[in-house]
C-alpha cells in the first residue's frame, strides 16, 4: 500500500472516531477523547455508572495494548465519574510503572504511579478482595522516594503477584498481571541460543497457557503469550493468538501489530506486512483524533519498520521503502530529538532498505544523520562503503570504513532496540570490511571477516524486526557462491532459513549453491520455494545480496519479473 492510498485510509477511518461515548464526555474540557472500539474485555467492578465501568474496561484494554498514556487518560475518566472507587487510581498506578519496553522509570512517573496507587489505597474499603489483593501488591513496586532502585521493587511486585495468583488462580486478568510482572524481570531474554527457557520463563507461560484455555479473548493473555514465544523453538503455539488478535480489539494498533511476531516465525510474510498495515490504520485513526501520544510513538513508529522489513524480506523495494518514509516521516522532530537511543536505532531504516535492494547512487546521495543520531551515521558510513564497493571504488570505500570505526569508537553504552549499540554496529563493520577485503581478491580474509559478522548477529538478543536489518548469512552466502564454496554456501542458508523460514533470498541462494553441488531435484525445490516467497516481489535477483553480481548460472538467475 503506498503512502497515498495508506493516507486516504487514515483520513476515512478518523471520521468513524468523531463519535464521543460517556467515557469521552468524561474528560476535561478542550482535552475529548474518542470513542474507540477496543473490544469485549470487561472487568466488572461494581462502579457507580455503565460509564465509570466503560473508562475502565477501556483503560485495561489500552494497558493491555501498551498504550499507557492513553490508558491514563480512560481510568481518569472513570475516576472522575465514580471518584470513590480505587480501581481507576489502580489503573493511573499501574500504567505509570515500568514496563518490558521500558524497564525504566523517571522521577516524574515514579511520582505519579506513588501518588495515584495512595489514592486507590485510601480507597480500598470499596475493592473487591481480589482489587484489594491487586492493590496491595501494586504498593510493593513503587516507594515515596523516586530515585529508588528499581530491580528490588520490580521482584517485590513480582513476588506480591504471585501471592495473589496462588489466591485468585481463576481471574484472567490477574494471570495478565502476574505473568507480565514475571515477563518485566528479564525482558526480551526468555530463551537460551539452544531453545532453553531462561528465568522465569517456564513459570509464566504454563499461567498463560492455562488462562487463555478459559479466556481466550482477554487481550492481554494473548499479546504476552506472543511474546512469550516468538523467539522459542516454537512459536507456532502461539499461532491461536495471533489470530484472535488480527479483529479483537479494532481501535488498538499494537494489538492489531501483534500477529506479525509469530507470522514472520512461521514464516508468512505477506500477513506478517498486512497486520502491520492494519495497524498503521488503526493508530494513524488514533492519531488524527489525538496528536498526543507519549511513549506510544515507538509503536506507531515500529508498525512502519516492521512493514519496512518483512516488505524487504518479500522482495518489493516500492513496499519497503514507502514504509521506511512513512516510518520517517511520521517521527515528530520533537521525538526523535527527545527519544535518544530510541530515535537513534529507527533513524537509518531507510538505509538498511536501499542496501538490501542494491540502490547504490541514491545511498550515495543520502546526507548525514544530526550529531545526537551516533549509531544511524555510522550505519549510514557502512552502507557509502557497502555501496562503493560494489561499484568498484574501493579505496573511497576504505575511507567509509575507516569513517564507520571512527563513528563507532564514539558510541556510548546506549542501546538500538533491545541490544547494544557498540555490538550492532560491530556487524555492520565485519561486513564492510569483509566486503572489502573480497573485492580487493582477499577471498579468505573476506570470507573470515563475514564470517565473524555471523556469529556477531547471532549473540543479538531476538527482536522483531531485528536490531541489524540486513541478515548477514545473505552477503556472506552470495561470497561464498561467488567463490565456488557451494557446501559451505547451502549451509549458511539453511541457517538463515530457520532464524528467517521461507525468505526468498536465502531460498534464491540455496538454489544456486545446490545447482552448484549438483543437486538438480534439490536446487529446483529452492527454486519453487523461491518463486512462492517472492510472489510480490518487484525486483530481479542475480544474486542473493546485491552486494554480489552473482554466480552466473544462466536461466538458474530465476528473473522475478517487475511489476
Amino acid at each position: 500500500m503506498n503512502r497515498m492510498c495508506i493516507g486516504a485510509a487514515f483520513v476515512a477511518g478518523a471520521a468513524l472516531l468523531s463519535l464521543v461515548n460517556g467515557c469521552a464526555l468524561a474528560a476535561r474540557s478542550g482535552d475529548a477523547l474518542v470513542s474507540l472500539d477496543l473490544g469485549p474485555w470487561s472487568r466488572p467492578s461494581g462502579f457507580a455508572s455503565a460509564d465509570a465501568q466503560r473508562c475502565f474496561d477501556e483503560g485495561l484494554t489500552l494497558a493491555y495494548a501498551f498504550n499507557h498514556d492513553e490508558a491514563v487518560r480512560r481510568f481518569e475518566a472513570a475516576a472522575r465519574h465514580d471518584p470513590s472507587h480505587p480501581m481507576p487510581y489502580w489503573g493511573i498506578a499501574l500504567v505509570h510503572g515500568p514496563h518490558v519496553n521500558k524497564p525504566d522509570l523517571p522521577r516524574d512517573r515514579a511520582r505519579a504511579a506513588f501518588a495515584a496507587w495512595t489514592e486507590a489505597d485510601a480507597r480500598a474499603d470499596r475493592a473487591s478482595p481480589v482489587e484489594r489483593a491487586l492493590i496491595e501488591a501494586l504498593g510493593a513496586r513503587y516507594s515515596a522516594d523516586p530515585d529508588a532502585p528499581r530491580a528490588p521493587l520490580d521482584r517485590a511486585y513480582a513476588d506480591a503477584m504471585r501471592t495473589v495468583h496462588a489466591r485468585f488462580p481463576d481471574d484472567p486478568d490477574v494471570g495478565a498481571l502476574t505473568a507480565e510482572a514475571l515477563m518485566d524481570l528479564q525482558p526480551w531474554d526468555y530463551w537460551a541460543a539452544d531453545g532453553a527457557p531462561k528465568g522465569n520463563t517456564t513459570e509464566f507461560i504454563a499461567i498463560l497457557e492455562r488462562d487463555l484455555e478459559r479466556f481466550p479473548t482477554n487481550p492481554g493473555l494473548n499479546h504476552l503469550y506472543i511474546h512469550a514465544m516468538e523467539a522459542g523453538p516454537m512459536p507456532q503455539k502461539a499461532k491461536a493468538a495471533a489470530d484472535r488478535l488480527r479483529s479483537l480489539t479494532p481501535d488498538a494498533g499494537h494489538l492489531l501489530h501483534m500477529p506479525a511476531h509469530i507470522d514472520i516465525r512461521l514464516g508468512d510474510f505477506e500477513l506478517a506486512s498486512e497486520a502491520n498495515r492494519v495497524a498503521m490504520a488503526a493508530d494513524a485513526r488514533l492519531e488524527a483524533a489525538t496528536p498526543r501520544a507519549g511513549f506510544y510513538r515507538v509503536y506507531m513508529a515500529h508498525n512502519p519498520h516492521f512493514l519496512a522489513f518483512t516488505s524487504m524480506m518479500q522482495g518489493n523495494f516500492a513496499n519497503a521503502h514507502a514504509a521506511a518514509r512513512a516510518m520517517i516521516d511520521g517521527m515528530p522532530q520533537e521525538f526523535i530529538r527527545e527519544a535518544g537511543a530510541i530515535a537513534d536505532g529507527f533513524a537509518p531504516v531507510e538505509v538498511h532498505v536501499l542496501v538490501r535492494f542494491g540502490k547504490w547512487s541514491e545511498i550515495l546521495e543520502l546526507p548525514a544523520f544530526a550529531e545526537h543520531l551516533p549509531f544511524a551515521n555510522a550505519t549510514r558510513h557502512y552502507a557509502r562503503g557497502v555501496a562503493l564497493t560494489a561499484l568498484d571504488r574501493t579505496d573511497e570505500a576504505a575511507h567509509e570504513l575507516a569513517a564507520l570505526e571512527a563513528t563507532a569508537a564514539k558510541l556510548d553504552a546506549r542501546i538500538i532496540g533491545i541490544n547494544e549499540a557498540r555490538v550492532v554496529i560491530r556487524i555492520a563493520r565485519d561486513l564492510l570490511a569483509g566486503e572489502l577485503a573480497f573485492r580487493r581478491g582477499d577471498r579468505d580474509g573476506g570470507l573470515a571477516l563475514l564470517r565473524a559478522a555471523v556469529a556477531t548477529e547471532d549473540t543479538l538478543l531476538y527482536m522483531e524486526p531485528p536490531d541489524w536489518m540486513m541478515p548477514a548469512r545473505h552477503p556472506l552466502g552470495a561470497a561464498l557462491l561467488e567463490a565456488g564454496r557451494f557446501d559451505e554456501a547451502a549451509r549458511v542458508f539453511r541457517e538463515d532459513l530457520a532464524r528467517f523460514p521461507e525468505n526468498g533470498w536465502a531460498l534464491f541462494g540455496l538454489s544456486q549453491a545446490m545447482e552448484g553441488l549438483g543437486d538438480a531435484n534439490a536446487a529446483a525445490d529452492a527454486r519453487r520455494r523461491h518463486r512462492e516467497a517472492f510472489a510480490h516481489a518487484d525486483v530481479e535477483l542475480r544474486s542473493p545480496c546485491f552486494c554480489q553480481p552473482g554466480v552466473g548460472f544462466g536461466a538458474l538467475r530465476m528473473l522475478v519479473p517487475k511489476r
